[in-house]
């Protein structure tokens, strides 16, 4: 079984993929080179939405349109175009009836539902952290996504975002072509309350070691006063070589 499968209800024009460690190409070049900004960039998969569409929040209520703002409706609960009749024929019959909207907005002031017309399960003991892509600089300011983890190998739903709309003096856009999620991998025993509430906070003299200082020294202090011995990018080169010895384990 793949670490994750994606189950497809609605097509999508973009299908998931391997998160990008360039931040699907908005990292600076400078930046690009930071080895800890490329492995968090990277650390998951992008999904896409099926349609784009635009919606228009007023503070209070919120309308929609499908066609680049010609039109628009009140939203409430919308399901995307002719999918509840394919969805009572896909799914069995106790199922039918029940096809998930694709946009709605709830009963929390400002939070909007969407759905990414996918169903998404992972292998055991694995869930998926639901957020904004990381460092994917072109985000929009109209909106942020409220992050959760879910447990995708024991609950199968369809997998959603909650959104909190800020703007009120223009229409919010989302496309099709940017990413919408970064789904995380992680262990449950990872997030697990005994495992983060082991931790200790060292104050005073007894803050550090001296193999810590000698750590320093080593990491910070060497390479700036002697910066002709300086070796470029040293610890993406070093991280890399770990991984791929941990790896090939």
């Amino acid at each position: 079984m793949p670490l994750i499968t994606f189950h497809e209800l609605i097509p999508h024009r973009y299908p998931p993929i391997r998160a990008e460690k360039a931040g699907f190409g908005q990292l600076p070049a400078r930046v690009h080179k930071c080895e800890p900004a490329r492995s968090a960039s990277g650390f998951g998969w992008y999904v896409h939405l099926p349609l784009d569409f635009q919606v228009v929040f007023d503070g209070v209520d919120c309308i929609i349109s499908f066609d680049e703002g010609e039109n628009y409706l009140p939203l409430t609960e919308l399901w995307y175009p002719n999918f509840a009749d394919r969805f009572n024929a896909l799914v069995p019959e106790n199922c039918r009836g029940y096809p998930p909207p694709y946009v709605a907005m709830t009963e929390d002031h400002s939070i909007m539902q969407i759905w990414t017309g996918y169903i998404v399960r992972t292998q055991p003991d694995y869930s998926v952290w639901v957020r904004s892509p990381v460092n994917y600089l072109a985000q929009t300011a109209g909106y942020y996504h409220l992050e959760g983890i879910i447990e995708t190998d024991r609950w199968t739903g369809h997998l959603f975002s909650n959104i909190k709309l800020l703007r009120t003096d223009a229409p919010i856009h989302f496309h099709i072509r940017r990413p919408f999620l970064q789904l995380v991998p992680i262990r449950r025993d990872q997030y697990a309350d005994r495992l983060l509430n082991d931790f200790e906070v060292k104050t005073g003299d007894a803050a550090f070691e001296g193999v810590d200082w000698e750590a320093y020294n080593r990491i910070v202090v060497h390479p700036n006063a002697y910066p002709k011995e300086r070796r470029m990018a040293a610890y993406a080169a070093e991280a890399r070589k770990r991984r791929a010895q941990e790896e090939n384990q």
